[in-house]
């Protein structure tokens, strides 16, 4: 076991705190195996009735994935243990999305990438003033994976196909008007929330609907029209350009971050999603999501996005293909094509 993971039982409630603070909780593969064993025996359990997710301490719920860990592997082993990681982080994610008994995030922070991974197969999403939700991988030359092409797909108004591309980052109000939480806490209510769903884990649902709150107006809505407008094509070129032909602030603002993303991420996501929209199994969202992973991860984006973002902060990376035209359609079908079968995601075997 892992003390990245904090794992306890309050009577009938299962307990998971994330607790890596100094990395923003960000998930190493320890991490998700400790995360997937206690899941595992609290499903067979019938004692446990309810699971609890959160964070321990520090700022933030969970930022993501471990990233140097995978650009290690990108560079020195070929992706090998970089795609270890993605498909155990996968199983966890439609381990979560498929359990049997009622789990509640308590997303207080930052929750992008895999956090929002396993965050959103929740029953009880809960933001607060300080949630920050994004999914930024296309500066990094990666895609919403952890089942964002699922979630991504099915917001309205094209404002998860906005999402993708921008990696626009959504505060605790706008992430309630999205759709993506459930219930609208101050922070200095969370405390009482855990100890009421320890008390009455038969009545989640009515304890946090007494506790929300209304939350303040959300920002994006105001960009909703917009939004929709200038992102309705599953074709690349057809939003730059459409941006490109409005004279307003908000185009020139989306733009530019637009120009900064990697083409080929960029354009993986928006077949992501459309591929996504069109499944009717979460199992089949993220076998398809290990295919994209298990390419991208070895492609030079993702080092040289990482190299450019993080590791020297220049932000200057320099994509290969360089435009969405040098993007063909010939990439993204290997990109996207099936592994040989057994290179295949599988889910966890039920117990």
């Amino acid at each position: 076991m892992t003390e990245d993971i904090l794992t306890r039982r309050h009577s009938a409630v299962g307990h998971i705190s994330l607790n890596r603070p100094k990395a923003l909780h960000a998930l190493t593969l320890e991490m998700c195996h400790a995360m997937s064993a206690a899941l595992s025996e609290w499903a067979s359990d019938d004692g446990v009735e309810a699971v609890i997710i959160d964070h321990a301490e520090g700022r933030g719920f969970c930022a993501g994935g471990d990233i140097a860990f995978l650009r290690n592997s990108a560079l020195n082993d070929g992706g090998v243990s970089g795609r270890r990681f993605f498909h155990d982080e996968y199983q966890l994610n439609h381990q979560l999305f498929t359990y049997p008994k009622p789990v509640v995030a308590f997303m207080d922070g930052i929750t992008m990438g895999g956090g929002v991974g396993i965050a959103m197969p929740a029953r009880h999403r809960v933001a607060t003033e300080n949630t920050r939700l994004a999914m930024p991988e296309t500066g990094i030359g990666l895609f919403p994976d952890v089942g964002g092409g699922w979630y991504l797909s099915r917001l309205g108004g094209r404002l998860g196909h906005f999402l993708a591309l921008t990696g626009a980052r959504l505060d605790g109000a706008e992430v309630c008007w999205a759709g993506l939480a459930t219930h609208y806490l101050p922070s200095e209510k969370l405390a009482e929330a855990r100890a009421r769903i320890v008390e009455h884990p038969g009545r989640i649902a009515g304890i946090l609907a007494e506790m929300a709150e209304k939350p303040p107006e959300a920002r994006i809505e105001g960009n909703a029209e917009a939004i929709a407008r200038h992102f309705a094509s599953d074709r690349y070129e057809d939003i730059l350009g459409s941006l490109e032909a409005e004279d307003s602030e908000w185009a020139d603002k989306e733009l530019a971050t637009l120009h900064t993303k990697s083409p080929q991420t960029c354009k993986v996501a928006l077949r992501q999603l459309a591929t996504s929209a069109e499944l009717t199994d979460f199992a089949d969202n993220m076998a398809m999501e290990y295919r994209i992973a298990s390419r991208v991860l070895t492609r030079p984006d993702f080092a040289e996005g990482v190299r450019a973002v993080i590791v020297d902060k220049t932000n200057d990376p320099q994509w290969d293909p360089a435009t969405p035209e040098d993007v063909t359609d010939d990439l993204l079908d290997a990109i996207f094509a099936p592994l040989p079968r057994n290179e295949e995601w599988t889910p966890l075997p039920r117990t």
